[in-house]
């Protein structure tokens, strides 16, 4: 018994005729005859009868079609509630950011609410690249990184690329390599270096300069924290990948654009298929993209070239 055979048995008992009813529900009469069939397999009395040329309902086939009525109509005020549950535009929108994402992106958000839009609720999560997929289970939105050489997302969720943010080496303003406008593998491959940990996107990039420079590099400290990837070079603890535009460049830092690599990474948000049907979720991923070009247009540390 499902929906379709219990609206055809309520069209049959007020039409009257199997030819009326399939006419009325824009069927064939051979397919109407067939879920009845169906319908009648599954009920142990007989729901029709012929009355002259007519095929009538039976007591027992009355009494289902109005049950049909109460079903269609709880279907329906389901139906409604799910509606207005995908068009309310003040419904809450889970973000996940890693941390450099959410420092630059999460204000920005948070300055585009306001009353009647979405209400947000945003949480950092600092994860190895194949672990951001996972996260759109519990996360409406999640901001994510990976490199452009890298695998891409897989097909179970939906990605749109935010920015393309280059990367360039953070290093003291007083380092000899400061006085360089721009950086090759083997100006770089001699020094102390400060990485991610690994399964991290940013290693790819890594382990791509020390295949230029046909040497592998000296990582001394390993720290995915950017703000503290900073104060590390700062104070002399090796040279660093910086991400240009999402992260604020210590006073005592200069960047430098780095030749010979492919050295950016891409910004993408993720999430599954069914969670951009609500119309919050559309409001919240138009506001990202809005955030990234305001992001990308603050540009506060473009190295010179």
């Amino acid at each position: 018994m499902n929906e379709r055979q219990l609206q055809i048995l309520r069209e049959l008992g007020e039409l009257g005729s199997v030819t009326a009813t399939a006419e009325a529900l824009l069927m064939t009469p051979s397919a109407v005859s067939q879920q009845l069939r169906l319908l009648q397999r599954s009920i142990p009395v007989p729901l029709t009868e012929r009355e002259g040329r007519r095929l009538v309902l039976t007591d027992a086939g009355q009494a289902l079609a109005r049950a049909a009525i109460e079903v269609e109509t709880s279907l329906a005020r389901a139906r409604n509630t799910i509606e207005e549950f995908l068009e309310q535009p003040d419904a809450g929108v889970s973000v996940a950011a890693f941390h450099s994402a959410a420092a630059a992106f999460f204000p920005l958000l948070l300055h585009q609410a306001g009353p009647g839009g979405p209400r947000l609720a945003l949480a950092d999560e600092d994860v190895a690249q194949d672990q951001f997929p996972r996260l759109t289970r519990d996360y409406d939105l999640v901001l994510a990184h990976h490199l452009g050489q890298t695998p891409p997302w897989p097909g179970t969720v939906i990605a749109s690329t935010l920015l393309r943010e280059p990367l360039d080496v953070a290093l003291p303003g007083g380092h000899p390599l400061a006085a360089k406008r721009r950086l090759t593998p083997r100006d770089v491959a001699d020094q102390p270096w400060i990485t991610v940990h690994d399964g991290f996107p940013l290693m790819a990039t890594i382990d791509a300069i020390a295949a230029a420079a046909n040497r592998p590099l000296d990582i001394v400290h390993r720290i995915n924290d950017f703000a503290v990837v900073a104060e590390a070079v700062a104070a002399g603890g090796g040279l660093a990948l910086m991400p240009r535009w999402t992260t604020r460049l210590h006073s005592a830092l200069v960047l430098r654009p780095l030749s010979g690599v492919h050295a950016r990474r891409h910004i993408d948000v993720l999430h599954r298929p069914e969670r951009a049907a609500r119309r919050a979720v559309q409001t919240v991923l138009t506001q990202l993209h809005h955030a990234a070009a305001t992001v990308q247009g603050r540009d506060v540390h473009t190295p010179a070239t």
